[in-house]
């Protein structure tokens, strides 16, 4: 191994040892589920604004995003904007009602929790199959984050011939990222994770800010911009910084856009960010997280963009398809070497990256482990259990789920952005409009509920996995991401179905008024 990957190694040993200590520290603090799976409500408005947003922005940020515009052009840009509408909606429309209607109802811990008060569900059904949905959606986003932090440890350290990572050292990276993760997730709970998510989101703005501007200044050589594209095999630099064209000169298509913005709805069924809402310790920490986590996203966003766009100006050789995602990884290595301080620096905005992955796999394992812990483990299969054993069940459900998206990530090949798009499409189709009829919509019910979550979720499935148009999948061929149908289906049922069968009761109604003078 060369003195260089030595050094990047203790500035990860660094980092991961941090990561680590904070779970320490949080086990002594957690003392029943409320503590481990909400931090006791009491998140101040940097650390939920941080973590909100650094639990969204996972190893798809420095690597997905910078890999697709390196490829493509600023044509991929739209999945940023439309990230930063649902951001903003998301911080505006549903931050403080959810926080103010999980208190009311019942001090809901989870979000299946929450449908089941806000619904009076004696049965427990929505809390089954929302639990389920989480749980097969969130074991392939955590693949995506694994498969995140074993690309950046095969990328450094393996011996990459052949157009393929090193697939020994991809193996010991996915083992790396999975086994810090959970250390500090089972030990230390919601606390742990948030303050990690804080620390972890603070390394990212800094890395994903310095690296492409002192790339923009050092590796250009002087030289105009467009002529270091030129260089560096984009044929025409104005269509490569057009929002509307293809790097091939092609306009970028009406279906393309509408489905890059389609992330934004995204947002608003998310567990592993809107719980961070639920947590927050008043509505006046609302409002000034809801200012630190926009421009944080707006900031984040920016420069993950200019990171392709620099990359692809600045980067020899020229990646291709299949390495594009590395473009960030291999940046920062072709700046920060030729002695020992550079390369240790080097090796802390690297960490951003693993910031970026553990931030995001961390929180869904949590809100997997709290699903399983809570909603079905307690809300239906031992209703008795006392909270020791429930959470037991919950830390062995994030043992589970991390063996199973291990599983996932094992092929080198996997698209980080791939298993993000279809996870992100799950939850907002299954989850977003349940959220938003249940906060706002009173003569929204429970049959409507389950039925409209159920749609969207296999929506989803059907859309992008059941070759049924001509031998393929709807999604490959209308090109239409698979959340535009799902979302648009799941709502029109939920309001349908809600309409033809019988109105909430009264003990609803009043509730669903009550939220709105609720101070708390």
């Amino acid at each position: 191994m060369s003195t260089n990957n030595i050094i990047i190694l203790v500035a990860f040993a660094f980092y991961l040892l941090l990561m680590i200590l904070i779970g320490v520290f949080y086990s002594r603090k957690t003392k029943n589920n409320e503590d481990y799976f909400l931090g006791g409500r009491n998140l101040g408005g940097w650390t939920a604004a941080l973590s909100a947003q650094a639990s969204d922005m996972s190893g798809w940020l420095l690597m997905g995003l910078p890999g697709a515009i390196y490829l493509a052009g600023t044509g991929e840009i739209w999945i940023a904007i439309g990230l930063l509408i649902g951001t903003i909606l998301n911080w505006y429309i549903v931050a403080s009602r959810l926080r103010r209607y999980t208190i009311v109802s019942g001090n809901s811990l989870t979000i299946p929790t929450f449908f089941q008060n806000r619904y009076r569900d004696k049965k427990g059904i929505i809390k089954i199959v929302s639990a389920v949905i989480i749980a097969i959606f969130f074991a392939v986003y955590t693949a995506s984050a694994f498969s995140s932090g074993a690309k950046l440890f095969a990328t450094l350290f393996g011996h990459n011939e052949g157009g393929k990572l090193d697939s020994t050292a991809y193996l010991i990276g996915l083992s790396i990222a999975a086994l810090v993760i959970l250390i500090y997730t089972f030990m230390g709970g919601f606390k742990a994770v948030c303050t990690t998510d804080f620390i972890q989101g603070m390394l990212m703005v800094v890395a994903i800010l310095a690296v492409p501007i002192v790339a923009y200044m050092t590796l250009t050589g002087g030289k105009g911009f467009d002529q270091a594209l030129m260089e560096h095999g984009v044929k025409d630099p104005a269509n490569f910084l057009n929002f509307l064209k293809n790097d091939d000169g092609s306009n970028v298509s009406a279906v393309s856009i509408i489905s890059n913005l389609a992330w934004g709805l995204g947002y608003f069924g998310m567990p592993h960010i809107i719980i961070r809402f639920m947590a927050i310790k008043s509505n006046k920490e609302v409002k000034k997280s809801r200012r630190i986590g926009i421009t944080w996203v707006i900031i984040s966003l920016a420069a993950s963009c200019f990171i392709g766009i620099v990359a692809r100006a600045c980067l020899d050789p020229v990646l291709d398809g299949s390495h594009s995602e590395t473009a960030f990884i291999k940046l920062i290595q072709q700046i920060f070497t030729g002695n020992g301080v550079l390369v240790f620096i080097g090796g802390i905005f690297l960490c951003g990256i693993l910031a970026a992955i553990m931030s995001t796999a961390d929180s869904q394992l949590l809100v997997t482990a709290s699903a399983v812990s809570e909603d079905m483990y307690k809300g239906a299969i031992n209703k008795k259990a006392s909270e020791k054993n429930a959470l037991l069940v919950g830390k062995i459900a994030v043992v589970v789920v991390a063996v199973i998206a291990f599983v996932i990530a094992l092929d080198p090949e996997s698209s980080i952005m791939g298993l993000v798009s279809n996870a992100w499409a799950g939850f907002g189709a299954a989850f977003g409009p349940v959220v938003l009829l249940a906060l706002f919509w009173k003569r929204s019910n429970l049959s409507g509920a389950i039925a409209g979550m159920s749609v969207g979720a296999l929506t989803i499935i059907v859309w992008e996995y059941i070759p049924i148009v001509n031998g393929a999948t709807p999604a490959a061929a209308t090109g239409l991401y698979s959340l535009v149908p799902g979302f648009i289906l799941a709502m029109l049922v939920n309001v349908i179905v809600s309409l033809i069968t019988e109105a909430p009761s009264k003990e609803i109604t009043d509730e669903f008024e009550e939220v709105r003078n609720f101070e708390g």
